[in-house]
């Protein structure tokens, strides 16, 4: 599935992150904000410190507690394996990557069967072709502890340099589980958290484990681990009851807390209930959004199906137009980038 035709464009390289903005004397919580407000169909631009102002006492903000795993692994100079999501039947999802100089691509050997050595002794072995880019497999240690040893950040080709797994944590992260960072919660600092709490504003938690990136060849989100807590789920309904508006920090923030609603019972706007489980969700504007009034989010790539949940918030045209706008004004696309928040 492809991005909204409409959203189509083109990324160009000086609008990458290179390097988390502490490298480049930018505090964390510094990266610059883009408001879009659905109603008036406006835009404002501001920095990062500005958001305990921009939301409103009564508000609730969810966040992703999903802590970052150091998931990518040197099977040689050549070939790295990233490990993606761990499955119910204590399998792992994996993608092979080959190197390409600047960066790695998707590598489209293995077969079902083989046996990869690892670092430190280990032992991977295939099971079966997932999609067609993820294998099913599995380790002959317990996985998590072996890639805290000996595991490295997923980087793609365009961050230029390693970072340790530290610059791939957000002030949320409790429970080790992504393969790559749930990254709009990055800007928070604890002075942030501490200006939006004191300002009347709710944060409750969800966890949802983000797999491997699915941006090429215009890929569906895979089954992702999730949990919507109870307390979670019942500060969803007080704010919808009080008045307030339910924020969404992080597209898996939305996926968690629509799945919990497709899940509840009663089903209706709003309703979410305490939920876990897998989720195959893929918010779009034919399923609508139901659990959230807002979300801050990152700036995602031309052919993400991410574009397809901001539609379902905002509207195409807002989209095109807050992009188009984000590229004029020179915001920073990617993981250490700068952030959207969409407001109805």
């Amino acid at each position: 599935m492809s991005a909204p035709a409409r959203l189509a464009f083109e990324l160009r390289p000086e609008l990458e992150a290179h390097e988390p903005p502490e490298a480049r004397g930018v505090p964390r919580d510094g990266v610059a904000l883009m408001v879009s407000r659905e109603r008036e169909g406006a835009i404002s631009h501001h920095n990062f410190t500005e958001l305990p102002g921009l939301l409103l006492p009564g508000d609730l903000v969810v966040v992703n507690t999903s802590g970052t795993l150091p998931s990518a692994v040197a099977v040689s100079s050549e070939l790295t394996v990233h490990f993606s999501t761990a499955m119910p039947d204590g399998s792992w999802l994996v993608e092979l990557r080959l190197g390409n100089g600047a960066g790695t691509v998707p590598y489209r050997g293995g077969t079902a069967g083989e046996v990869l050595p690892l670092p430190g002794g280990a032992l991977l072995r295939l099971s079966g072709r997932f999609t067609g880019r993820l294998w099913r497999a599995r380790l002959s240690t317990a996985i998590v502890p072996y890639l805290l040893r000996h595991g490295r950040p997923i980087r793609y080709s365009y961050v230029r340099h390693g970072w340790p797994i530290e610059a791939y944590q957000t002030v949320f992260a409790v429970t080790p589980g992504s393969a790559e960072m749930p990254s709009a919660g990055r800007p928070f600092s604890t002075r942030i958290v501490t200006a939006l709490v004191s300002r009347g504003i709710t944060i409750a938690p969800v966890t949802l484990h983000t797999g491997v990136s699915s941006l090429e060849d215009g890929e569906e989100p895979y089954p992702e681990p999730f949990d919507v807590p109870p307390a979670t789920a019942r500060l969803v309904g007080l704010t919808r009851r009080s008045g307030g508006r339910v924020i969404a920090v992080g597209t898996t923030v939305v996926r968690a807390l629509e799945t919990a609603l497709l899940a509840s019972p009663e089903g209706g706007v709003g309703d979410v209930g305490a939920a876990a489980g897998w989720t195959s969700h893929v918010v779009t504007p034919a399923t609508g959004v139901r659990a959230v009034d807002g979300l801050l989010t990152g700036l995602h790539e031309p052919r993400s199906t991410h574009l397809w949940m901001l539609a379902a918030l905002a509207g195409e045209d807002l989209i095109a137009s807050c992009y188009r706008a984000a590229a004029t004004r020179g915001y920073r696309w990617h993981e250490f980038g700068d952030v959207h928040l969409l407001l109805p």
